[in-house]
């Protein structure tokens, strides 16, 4: 057997039902950022299906790789991300009051969101690289626990509260399907609800402010309240079957704030009604679905934990969003994968999806082998 990196893949291989989903994500996505423009291809839709085509094509090539590459990758992949979340603070740009991005010159990248999956390629290789008999010991959560908290604590100084809760969900995850006993988090559970007062107090006054309108949109509607009310007329007001394609109110009269980022599923279900948000639901679903099912056919442990880690992180991704955008969850600037206008999120997704398919062509090949 060969043991080269890469290894030419037939494209039966391939998990065509997957990618037909993503590209159809993709592709109404494409069409409510044309609607948002106002019937233009510019400035959304055009870029974003330029950075589609390339992801998807890197996403594929990385489902050529073996796991074991990935397995090898993790640990000094956490390195170059978190010296970038460094580099942020001394030679990052603001914008929108937060500082996030580096400019590369040919790409401007948000380091935060890389470290959603590689902060689960890092937890399931140290885990991978744990002795069964440890995992009970506290030699198995404090190296795990610096490894999350480090990048988390330099995300929320930028400030990014919600990417930063992502990466810790992210890591905790792969720490609970590692084996570790449930007392702990039960008990982390208890330090948070005790620790909650502080860290409120600790809050920068937008954070809190988010956290109090959740709590009560109403209390004011044309101010810190604006983004969830405007967002919950959009989706009522689409009803069932929407107001029709280029129809919308809101986001084409600028009443809905962030109408093709965070906010990207009101736009469209002002448009598309119930049947557009069903129809993105399954389609995420099913993907998710996808994901599990790799993950219960691995059979190693690392590829266990990293597909289970990663189908997760892009159910946080829906979730939080879709929370977020009802009114369900605080506005902590998740966007929904593959539709809200952006490269970072995209690509994290893709880099994700690369890494599932990767560890669904082993399985596959393991099964054929059996």
């Amino acid at each position: 057997m060969s043991t080269l990196a890469f290894v030419p893949a037939p494209i039966a291989e391939l998990p065509w039902r997957v990618l037909f989903l993503v590209s159809a994500i993709t592709g109404f996505g494409l069409v409510v950022l044309y609607s948002a423009a106002g019937g233009h291809l510019m400035p959304w839709a055009l870029p974003q299906g330029a950075r589609f085509v390339v992801f998807l094509g890197m996403a594929i090539a990385m489902s050529r790789m073996r796991p074991d590459r990935l397995k090898g990758a993790a640990f000094p992949a956490y390195v170059i991300v978190f010296f970038l979340l460094v580099a942020v603070e001394a030679l990052g740009f603001v914008g929108g009051g937060a500082r996030r991005w580096l400019n590369l010159g040919f790409i401007r990248v948000q380091p935060s969101e890389l470290m959603k999956p590689v902060i689960v390629l890092t937890i399931a290789r140290f885990y991978d690289l744990l002795p069964a008999g440890e995992i009970r010991r506290f030699s198995a959560i404090w190296p795990a626990a610096g490894l999350i908290g480090l990048p988390a604590a330099f995300i929320l100084v930028q400030p990014d509260l919600g990417t930063a809760m992502m990466v810790v969900f992210g890591g905790l995850v792969v720490m609970f399907l590692a084996g570790l006993p449930l007392r702990l988090f039960l008990g982390g559970l208890g330090a948070v609800a005790v620790a909650v007062p502080v860290a409120f107090s600790m809050m920068h006054d937008y954070q809190r402010q988010r956290i109090t309108i959740f709590l009560n949109p109403e209390s004011d509607p044309l101010g810190a309240g604006y983004h969830i009310s405007q967002s919950q007329i959009a989706i009522g007001s689409g009803g069932i079957f929407g107001k029709g394609f280029m129809n919308g109110t809101q986001s084409h009269l600028d009443y809905l704030p962030e109408g093709h980022t965070d906010f990207i599923f009101a736009t469209m279900a002002e448009e598309w009604g119930l049947l557009g948000g069903l129809f993105l639901i399954v389609a995420f679903s099913m993907v998710i679905w996808w994901g599990i099912n790799v993950a219960l056919d691995a059979r190693d442990r690392f590829s266990r934990l990293t597909a289970a880690g990663l189908t997760t992180t892009i159910f946080f991704y829906v979730a939080i969003n879709l929370m977020m955008v009802m009114g369900l969850a605080p506005v902590v600037g998740i966007p929904l994968p593959l539709v809200s206008y952006g490269g970072s999120a995209m690509l994290t997704i893709m880099l994700c999806l690369g890494a599932l398919m990767s560890i669904d062509r082993q399985n596959r090949r393991d099964e054929r082998r059996r």
